[in-house]
């Protein structure tokens, strides 16, 4: 289908299915990938985040019919002159207009869908690799979902090894059940929990290696299920041996018990992952050495697991996309379909960059709304940004948004990493703790001279010591153990922010500046200058750099207007008025007899779905009862269920 034309579109969906399945299959992180098909290449034309668009955090809202679903695409696709008639197939959502099945890989027959398109947003990011060379790949998060699934599979994650594109299929076990059993104790997200690891000297003794006795490959029994008691224990212990111990002032007693467990549960994750690929280099006789590895889903976001492997086994390089959890599940979804239609047989891929994501809109027009609170608009220079910065944090806009949930130089806060005063007032303009990391971006071709490797990183999935000659001159960038999260830039890449950089190195010697992402607690990375203004207005930030352009901002406007107070409301357009058709598909559930646990379950058995007349409603609500009654975990979410997708909230509230 993708090669008849000279210049053919395909769009990949990850979001919840339209009509009676939208409030039981509803997506988290919900994306969309532009693909076209030119020649020799296969482009990724845009790909577009839906919380960057409505605001809601993790995006969950379902659009709850085809109408909804088509204004949506339409909508999205006119930003690229497009409309859906231009599109040949859509892959990822059932229900969709020109919604087709994905082509699965022989022998990768037992494993979710879901899992299927991590893993090869993984290996294929760059399609000669995928064709010239060994690949160890695994796909590693908390769960898959089932919305294109007609059985229930053995397996949750699924592993390969691939040779020249010849692939070899392996269920593997996720870590990612781990850290999410430990997000429902102490109700942190991944990432909070990733940095608490190493937030403090705090250490308790437990047996690591007990981890490898859990059955962490999925299926029918939840991994998470049989995580959160293991990661119990820890806690268990944790309280035990810090009883009475001398703790460090700086962190409240939750916080040195929470470092405490997550500096164990970092390491238990460690040692899945690296018996993961043991197996996998055992399974086809291969090197480590001779091989690339690649690591998708949502766990492949744990920077330290990715150096660790890296280091231990001395891979090639690393293949992981920057929007490896869900918010590039349609990235994986285009790239399976495109390889199952044979697109990559003469053509190729390549994710030289994070920049996909939607350009800024509204420059000019920004400009125009705060006239009052600008005091002046000058283009950009170098000299300047270096005086600016050494002032205090400035914010940074420039061309298409970076995909994935890590700022990486296009929606951002920068900093002086010169003085720990950068690093607190960061987290503070944040709204976040105190002792949260503030991740370094560096020149590449100098990385090495200020990091332990100098591999690239372009996309801030590594973790590297900084040199100990240097520590003294960056302590804004400096974890507990003097480590890092570190993005490397090249000027062909992000050209603007090089000559920064270069400026900045010019004159301070340094070539590093402190990065975070530009966006309020609670709020997706903004997505417009406007956002990004508000942003700075509301936290006293006296410059933003726009599109190439020095925006001055006054601490009081002129004439006088009332300052924001609040977060820029977005574009809730699209999902706004639907409270009348979810309430009215909630209750056709309710009304055939399926009790919330029951509707929660059904989703995950696809072997028993069914329109509600047609539920076997008897069966399905005693398994939900047993269910609840043998698993720890259902409860828990049984209660995300019902507030997520029940009756109640309304969308013109905004996120």
């Amino acid at each position: 289908m993708m090669d008849r034309r000279p210049d053919d579109y395909a769009l990949s969906c990850y979001i919840s299915p339209p009509g009676v399945r939208s409030v039981l299959h509803s997506r988290h992180d919900q994306n969309i990938s532009l693909w076209r098909r030119r020649g020799d290449s296969v482009e990724l034309v845009r790909m577009w985040e839906l919380e960057r668009l409505s605001g809601q955090k993790h995006h969950h809202w379902p659009l709850y019919s085809v109408e909804r679903a088509r204004a949506l695409l339409d909508g999205l696709l006119a930003e690229e002159g497009l409309t859906l008639a231009d599109v040949s197939t859509v892959w990822g959502t059932p229900g969709l207009p020109a919604a087709a099945e994905l082509p699965i890989p022989a022998g990768a027959e037992e494993f979710p869908v879901h899992t299927l398109g991590h893993l090869f947003g993984g290996l294929l990011m760059d399609s000669r690799i995928f064709k010239e060379a060994t690949i160890i790949g695994m796909a590693i998060d908390t769960g898959p979902d089932f919305v294109q699934e007609r059985v229930t599979h053995r397996y949750s994650y699924a592993g390969c090894v691939s040779r020249q594109g010849r692939l070899t299929f392996a269920p593997v076990e996720s870590p990612a059940p781990l850290y999410a059993a430990a997000e429902m104790l102490f109700e942190k997200e991944p990432g909070t929990l990733m940095a608490l690891a190493s937030a403090c000297r705090t250490q308790i003794d437990f047996d690591s290696q007990a981890v490898l006795k859990l059955n962490l490959y999925g299926g029918r029994v939840h991994p998470v299920s049989l995580s959160l008691p293991f990661v119990q224990d820890i806690v268990e212990e944790a309280r035990e041996q810090l009883a009475g111990r001398a703790l460090e002032p700086e962190f409240t007693p939750d916080e040195h018990l929470q470092s405490a467990v997550m500096s164990v549960v970092q390491e238990c994750c460690e040692l899945v992952a690296r018996r993961n690929v043991e197996r996998l280099c055992e399974l086809a006789d291969v090197r480590p050495a001779d091989c690339y590895l690649s690591t998708s889903g949502g766990f492949a976001l744990n920077c330290p697991t990715n150096s660790a492997l890296m280091n231990h086994f001395g891979f090639r390089g690393l293949l992981t996309p920057p929007c490896a959890n869900d918010s590039g599940q349609s990235y994986g979804l285009g790239l399976l379909g495109l390889h199952g239609t044979g697109a990559f047989d003469r053509a190729d891929h390549r994710l030289e960059s994070a920049y996909y994501g939607a350009e800024l809109p509204d420059t000019d027009t920004a400009l125009a709304e705060f006239a009052p609170w600008i005091e002046n608009v000058r283009e950009f220079s170098p000299e300047q940004f270096v005086a600016d910065i050494a002032q205090g944090p400035l914010a940074w806009v420039d061309g298409a948004a970076e995909i994935g949930p890590r700022a990486l130089c296009h929606r951002s806060l920068l900093g002086d990493p010169r003085s720990e005063e950068t690093k607190r007032l960061l987290n503070e303009y944040k709204r976040r703790q105190w002792w949260r990391p503030v991740a370094p971006v560096v020149i590449e071709e100098l990385a090495g001279e200020w990091f332990d490797q100098d591999r690239p990183s372009p996309f801030m999935l590594e973790t590297a010591l900084v040199r100990p000659e240097v520590r003294g001159r960056v302590p804004a960038i400096l974890h507990l153990d003097n480590s890092a999260r570190h993005q490397t830039i090249t000027e062909r890449v992000n050209p603007l922010l090089y000559r920064a950089l270069r400026a900045f190195h010019a004159e301070t010697g340094v070539p590093i500046l402190c990065n975070t992402s530009l966006n309020d607690r609670g709020e997706p990375i903004v997505g417009t200058v406007a956002e990004a203004l508000t942003f700075c207005l509301r936290r006293g930030i006296p410059f933003a750099y726009v599109q190439g352009r020095r925006v001055s901002l006054r601490s009081e406007p002129v004439p006088a207007v009332e300052r924001p107070t609040r977060p820029r409301p977005r574009r809730v357009d699209y999902f706004a008025g639907q409270e009348a058709e979810r309430d009215a598909i909630w209750r056709r559930w309710v009304r055939a007899g399926l009790t919330e646990r029951a509707m929660f379950l059904l989703p995950q058995m696809p072997e028993l779905w069914a329109d509600p007349e047609d539920c076997p409603v008897e069966d399905l609500n005693a398994l939900a009862d047993h269910v609840h009654a043998t698993d720890p975990a259902f409860d828990h979410w049984v209660r995300e269920f019902r507030l997520q997708q029940g009756p109640g909230s309304s969308f013109a509230e905004g996120a």
